[in-house]
C-alpha cells in the first residue's frame, strides 16, 4: 500500500470534523482537461450548450456543490489499450468513470453566467480535496459518493522551514514570472494555512496533468512543500533561460536599431554640412557609371538592373546588402565583350616553339598547322588539345608558348584532385560565400574573353558526393554548348567560344570517354639520352649558372658527364630531375668556390660524378656477349623510358607445368602461358609451322626480311611433357605487365627445350597469338633507343611495327638490323645460332 494510500486510510477510520460545512455524500463529477483547481481557489469552468444539461442545472441548484476531476493525460480503448495522441478527441469524446482520477477537488457554485453563444459560465469555489468511494452512474450526469479529507499538517520547526523557502522561491521567480505579481504575494500572506499557501502556489505555476494529481494527492502538507520546491526550481532555472535568450535577441535588436539611429544621424549631417554621399549611395554610383561602360547581354543586363534596384531598398547593413553588392561587382568585372586581337605569325610561332622547345618535332608541327588554321580562319571552332605525356616533358612550356605565338593572355589552374563541380561550375547564390567557378575566376583575372586557358592535369580529376567536375567540364569543352555556357553563381550565359583550351595529361587511360572525345590529344613521348644532353647543354646549365651566381667560365660538364647523370641518375622522360642534379653540382661548385682561396674551374670528370652525387638510381643492363640456352633479351618499355629485358628459364625434375616469378601482372602471365603451348605443341610435332616463300630483301641496309622457316621434319623432342619450367624475369621487385615479351619468353622455352642458343647481340619485342602470330606492340621507338645503349646490334620486332621505325632518328637508328616478323617461325630462325 502507497503513502498516499496510507493517509486516505488514516483520515477513513479517524475522521475530522469538518467544521460547520455539511458536504454531501454524493457529487456529480465534471471532468477538466486542463489547468487543475485546487481547494481555496476561485475559477471559472465554462461548459458548452451541450455538456450543460438540464439534469446537472437542476442538481446544481439543488445541492450548490460540484466535483472537478481530472482527466487522465494517458486514455484506453475498451480493450485496455493506449490510445495515442493523434486519435484523441476530447471536445466530442464521451468520458467515461476510468477515464478520470479518483482524487479531485469539491468545490462550491459561487455564479452561473449564461453566456450569448448557448455555452455557461460556472464560477467554482475548491473547498475540499476528496476521493471516489464508488460511482453511481455514468450517464447524463457521472455522480459518486465520495469521502472527504483534511490536510494533514504537523506543526513544527521543519514545517517552518518549508513555508519560508517557499516564499523565499517565490519572491525570487516574481521578477521574471508575470502570474506571480503584488497580487499573488498578498494572498500568501493571508493564508489561511500552510496547505493553502502551497496549494496557492502550486495554482500559480504550470504543472502538467500528472504533476497536478500527485501534488493534489498529497495530503501531508510537509510533502506538499517538498515538492513544491522542486517544482518551483525547475521554473527558475527555465525562466533564467528563457530571460538569457530574450536579453540577446533585445541586445541584437538594440544595437541594429542603434547603428540605424546612428547612420540616419550622419546623413542628415553630410547633408547639412554638403559633404559627400554616403558609402552606399557611392557605391550605386559607381556601379551606375560602370554599367554605362560595359557592353553585356541583355539578359545579363537585365539581372543586373534588377539587383541594382533591390540593393537600393536594402539595408547597408543587412547581410543580404553585402551579397547583391558582391554579385553585381562580378557582373561588371567579367570581360563580356573586351577581347585581345590575336597576332598570327607562323614565322615567330616557329621560332618561339624552337627556342624553348628541343625535340618534340611532331608536337611542334601539330601546333603550328593548328595556328595556320587560326590564321586563315580566326573564328574556326576546332578541337580542345590535350598534350598528353610523362611529367617533365615539356606540355604546360608547350601551353604558353602558343598563347605567346597567338598574342594572347595565358591563365593556368590544375585540375589535379578536384572533387567538386562547383569549382568549375560556381556555387548558387543561396550558400554562404558562394562564388562562381574556376572558368570565371580565370577571366576576371585575365580581363579578356579570349585567353588560352590551360587545364593541367585533366586526368586527374576525382568525384565525390558533391559531384563529377569532368561532367561539368563537358559543357566547357564542348564548342556547341559553350558559347552559352552558365555559371551556378551569375546563374547568366557567359560565351566561352572565344577562349582556347589546351588541356595537359599525363595518363589519357583515367580520362572519362566523353571527356576524351571532345579533345585532340597530341603525344609527347619522352626524350632520348642525346636530346636531354643537348637540352643539359643549351638550357639547364646556363639557367642554374645565373640562378646560382656561377660564370660560364667557373663551371662546366662535358657530354660525358652529362650522359653519366642522365643515364644512371635522371632517367625519366622529361627533364626535371636531371635539373635537379644539375643544380646539386652547381652548389657543389658554389661551396668550393667559396671556400677555396684559389680560383678553380669546377669541371668534374665521368668517374666523379658517383662521389659528388652518391651511388647511382640506375642500373642499365647490357647485353651479354655469350647468352646460355633458355636466356634470351627482351625490350621493354616503362615511364622512364625504354629498358632490355633479360628473360630467364630453367629446367626442373617433374612431369611438366610452368613456374613464373618476377612480379609478373595479369596479361604477362596470360603471354606466358601462351608461349607454353605454342611451344609445347611445337616440341610435340603436332602444329605445323608454315610460312610464305623465303625472300630476302634489304631497304636502304636497315630492314632485313628473314629467309623461310624450321624444317617439316626436324625432329622434336617432348621435352616439356618431362620437365617443369621456372621462367624469371628480373627485376624481381619490379612489377611487370603488359603482351609485348610473347616472342620473347616463348623463345627462351624453345631455346631451353632444344638447348640451342640465342645469338648473342639480338633483342626483341612482340606480342604472340596462340596460332604463333606475331602481333603489333607499342613504345618502339623508346625500345630502340634502350636496345642501343646497351649495346644490342640486331632488333626482332612485329611487322606491323615496321612503320614505327621513321619515329626513330636517323642517328639512332645507324648501326642497328632491323627484322620485322609475322610468325614466330621467322623468329626461330633469325634468333637461334646453327
Amino acid at each position: 500500500m502507497s503513502d498516499i494510500e496510507d493517509e486516505y486510510q488514516v483520515q477513513i477510520k479517524s475522521p475530522e470534523p469538518n467544521g460547520e460545512d455539511n458536504f454531501p455524500e454524493q457529487v456529480v463529477i465534471i471532468p477538466i482537461m486542463n489547468s487543475p483547481i485546487f481547494p481555496g481557489m476561485i475559477a471559472p469552468i465554462i461548459l458548452s450548450e451541450d455538456k450543460f444539461t438540464r439534469e446537472l442545472e437542476d442538481y446544481l441548484i439543488k445541492t450548490g456543490y460540484v466535483a472537478l476531476n481530472l482527466v487522465k493525460s494517458e486514455l484506453k480503448d475498451g480493450d485496455g489499450n493506449l490510445i495515442s495522441d493523434d486519435e484523441i478527441d476530447l471536445e466530442n469524446r464521451e468520458i467515461k468513470p476510468s477515464d478520470i482520477y479518483k482524487v479531485g477537488v469539491l468545490c462550491k457554485v459561487v455564479k452561473k453566467l449564461k453566456l450569448p453563444d448557448g455555452s455557461v459560465n460556472i464560477l467554482v469555489h475548491g473547498i475540499k480535496r476528496y476521493r471516489v468511494s464508488g460511482f453511481l452512474s455514468e450517464t447524463p450526469l457521472i455522480k459518486a459518493n465520495i469521502d472527504v479529507f483534511n490536510d494533514i499538517l504537523e506543526s513544527d520547526e521543519e514545517l517552518d522551514a518549508y513555508t519560508r523557502s517557499v516564499i523565499n522561491q517565490v519572491k525570487r521567480l516574481s521578477e521574471i514570472n508575470p502570474y506571480l505579481n503584488e497580487e499573488m504575494k498578498l494572498a500568501m500572506i493571508n493564508s489561511p494555512s500552510p496547505g493553502a499557501l502551497a496549494d496557492l502556489v502550486a495554482f500559480a505555476i504550470s504543472l502538467d496533468i500528472p504533476e497536478a494529481q500527485d501534488f493534489l494527492e498529497t495530503l501531508v502538507v510537509k510533502k506538499r512543500f517538498a515538492k513544491l520546491l522542486v517544482y518551483l526550481k525547475r521554473e527558475k532555472d527555465v525562466a533564467d533561460i528563457q530571460k538569457k535568450i530574450s536579453d540577446e535577441v533585445n541586445d541584437k535588436v538594440n544595437k541594429y536599431q542603434r547603428e540605424y539611429f546612428l547612420r540616419e544621424q550622419m546623413k542628415v549631417i553630410r547633408t547639412e554640412l554638403g559633404m559627400d554621399e554616403d558609402d552606399k549611395s557611392r557605391d550605386l554610383k559607381k556601379m551606375s557609371d560602370q554599367l554605362e561602360d560595359v557592353d553585356m547581354p541583355e539578359d545579363a543586363l537585365r539581372a543586373v538592373r534588377e539587383e541594382m534596384e533591390r540593393l537600393e531598398v536594402i539595408p547597408d547593413s543587412s547581410p543580404e546588402y553585402n551579397v547583391a553588392r558582391t554579385y553585381i561587382n562580378w557582373m561588371l568585372d567579367l570581360p563580356w565583350s573586351k577581347y585581345s586581337q590575336d597576332k598570327v605569325d607562323i614565322k615567330l610561332a616557329r621560332k618561339i616553339l624552337e627556342k624553348d622547345h628541343y625535340g618534340l618535332e611532331k608536337p611542334k608541327e601539330r601546333i603550328l598547322e593548328f595556328l595556320a588554321v587560326r590564321k586563315l580562319k580566326p573564328k574556326y571552332d576546332g578541337t580542345i588539345l590535350c598534350l598528353a605525356g610523362p611529367p617533365g616533358v615539356g606540355k604546360t612550356s608547350l601551353g604558353k608558348s602558343i598563347a605567346d605565338s597567338l598574342g594572347r593572355k595565358f591563365y593556368r589552374f590544375s585540375l589535379g584532385g578536384m572533387r567538386d563541380e562547383a569549382e568549375i561550375k560556381g556555387h548558387r547564390r543561396t550558400y554562404v560565400g558562394a562564388m562562381p567557378g574556376r572558368i570565371l575566376h580565370a577571366l576576371k583575372r585575365v580581363e579578356v574573353n579570349n585567353p588560352v586557358i590551360m587545364l593541367d592535369e585533366i586526368d586527374k580529376l576525382g568525384s565525390s558526393y558533391q559531384g563529377d567536375p569532368s561532367s561539368a567540364l563537358l559543357e566547357v569543352l564542348d564548342p556547341e554548348q559553350n558559347s552559352s555556357f552558365i555559371d551556378n553563381y551569375l546563374d547568366v550565359p557567359f560565351d566561352l567560344s572565344k577562349v582556347l583550351f589546351i588541356a595537359t595529361a599525363n595518363y589519357i587511360g583515367n580520362i572519362p570517354a566523353p571527356l576524351l572525345d571532345r579533345m585532340e590529344v597530341i603525344e609527347l613521348s619522352g626524350y632520348t639520352i642525346e636530346e636531354k644532353v643537348s637540352i643539359a647543354a643549351k638550357w639547364v646549365i646556363p639557367k642554374q649558372l645565373e640562378k646560382h651566381g656561377l660564370k660560364k667560365s667557373e663551371f662546366s660538364l662535358s657530354t660525358a658527364v652529362l650522359k653519366k647523370l642522365v643515364t644512371d641518375y635522371a632517367r625519366e622522360p622529361g627533364v626535371r630531375v636531371m635539373e635537379q642534379y644539375v643544380a646539386k653540382l652547381c652548389r657543389k661548385a658554389a661551396l668550393e668556390k667559396v671556400s677555396s682561396k684559389r680560383s678553380k674551374k669546377f669541371a668534374p670528370k665521368a668517374t666523379d660524378i658517383e662521389k659528388l652525387l652518391g651511388s647511382p638510381v640506375f642500373q642499365s643492363e647490357m647485353a651479354q656477349k655469350k647468352m646460355r640456352p633458355g636466356v634470351v633479351t627482351g625490350l621493354a618499355w616503362t615511364a622512364y623510358g625504354g629498358e632490355i629485358l633479360l628473360i630467364e628459364t630453367l629446367p626442373l625434375k617433374g612431369k611438366g607445368g610452368l613456374k613464373l616469378t618476377g612480379q609478373l601482372g595479369n596479361v604477362m602471365n596470360e603471354s606466358a602461358n601462351i608461349a607454353y603451348s605454342f611451344v609445347k605443341k611445337i616440341l610435340e610435332g603436332e602444329l605445323s609451322l608454315k610460312a610464305k616463300k623465303p625472300t630476302r630483301k634489304r631497304t636502304r641496309g636497315v630492314i632485313e626480311q628473314p629467309v623461310s622457316l624450321v624444317k617439316e621434319d626436324a625432329p622434336m623432342e617432348d621435352f616439356l611433357s618431362k620437365h617443369e619450367v621456372h621462367l624469371h624475369l628480373p627485376a624481381g621487385a619490379t612489377p611487370k605487365d603488359g603482351p609485348s615479351a610473347g616472342i620473347t619468353m616463348a623463345l627462351a622455352l624453345y631455346s631451353l627445350a632444344t638447348n640451342k642458343r640465342v645469338k648473342s647481340g639480338l633483342a626483341m619485342t612482340g606480342e604472340l597469338s596462340l596460332t604463333g602470330k606475331v602481333l603489333p606492340v607499342g613504345g618502339i621507338k623508346e625500345k630502340v633507343l634502350a636496345a642501343k645503349r646497351a649495346g644490342i646490334k640486331t632488333i626482332i620486332l612485329p611487322q606491323e611495327n615496321a612503320k614505327d621505325l621513321k619515329e626513330v632518328p636517323e642517328r639512332h637508328r645507324k648501326g642497328l638490323k632491323f627484322f620485322p616478323v609475322e610468325t614466330f617461325d621467322q623468329v626461330l630462325k633469325i634468333a637461334l645460332q646453327r
